[in-house]
């Protein structure tokens, strides 16, 4: 399984970065739409939706949901001429941001609303629309910020997202393996401690730090972005944790099996879908200062 993991990382972070920084906005657009469409087959499992036929019509749905916003906000008009987020597109993150404060209600007061999820099929669907649409939205406004100055500034923004969320899961392994004592949410995710969690949060604060030295950001800025890190470092946590709460909901021990030694996309995004948007509050609101 380690080897699995090793060589399935190797080949999909090379695609990342390359995805990231080398495709132009509309192909990224587009292949961040195909992640998420792929998450949606997923999530439809979560869902307990078992016919392929519907699982299928679930995707679609979501797909003409993205292919909405995406005629509505082209990733080249997500900005305003000022240099600000157009104001509609902030109703979307606004409704993102609420959802994730539900969510971690979810998760933390987990099993106690588990029969709402249980049983209301309409409650699953909304649930993963809520998760998966902003995630492609977050990822088009910060690939698109700025691109007229920079056409590379975005892919930096997403890379520094990326860096919180992957600071935040590798310091929390490390940190709960070697010190971790008690468990965040046994309910949730038995093998997860409060040492780890705090310990996430921290290294992914260091790495916004560093990151801010490097690319020139005043030392007067570095504790309120290391601050931020920690708040989009923890929704991060809390996206994992309710993917994991959804699959103990359906007795599924992996989302899917599309990538060898990792599970299924939403496996390998699930932190990302609340640390996106969250991500893009943050820097929107810095912008206006």
């Amino acid at each position: 399984m380690l080897k699995q993991r090793i060589i399935t990382s190797l080949i999909l972070a090379p695609l990342a970065l390359a995805l990231v920084f080398l495709a132009p906005l509309d192909w990224f657009s587009y292949c961040a739409g195909g992640i998420v469409l792929l998450g949606a087959y997923e999530w439809s499992a979560l869902m307990g939706i078992n016919n392929r036929i519907k699982r299928l019509g679930y995707v679609i749905a979501i797909a003409a949901l993205v292919a909405l916003m995406q005629w509505h906000w082209p990733i080249t008009e997500l900005w305003q001429s000022n240099g600000l987020l157009r104001g509609d597109i902030n109703y979307v993150f606004t409704l993102s941001v609420a959802w994730w404060i539900v969510a971690t209600i979810l998760v933390v007061r987990y099993p106690k609303f588990s029969d709402a999820w249980s049983q209301g099929l309409v409650m699953r669907g909304i649930s993963g629309v809520l998760t998966l649409a902003p995630l492609w939205l977050a990822l088009c406004v910060l690939r698109s910020a700025s691109y007229e100055e920079s056409a590379q500034f975005g892919s930096y923004l997403i890379l520094a997202v990326l860096g919180i969320v992957w600071c935040a899961d590798v310091g929390a392994y490390f940190t709960g393996k070697n010190f971790g004592k008690h468990k965040l949410m046994p309910k949730v995710s038995p093998n997860k401690t409060i040492e780890g969690f705090v310990g996430g949060l921290l290294s992914s604060a260091v790495f916004l730090v560093v990151f801010c030295y490097f690319n020139g950001i005043e030392a007067s800025m570095w504790i309120f972005y290391a601050l931020m890190a920690i708040v989009v470092a923890a929704f991060s946590a809390v996206g994992d944790l309710l993917e994991s709460m959804f699959k103990r909901q359906a007795g599924m021990k992996d989302s899917g099996k599309c990538l060898p030694g990792h599970g299924g996309i939403l496996d390998r995004i699930d932190s990302l879908t609340a640390a996106a948007p969250i991500f893009v509050v943050f820097y929107a609101w810095t912008i206006t200062l």
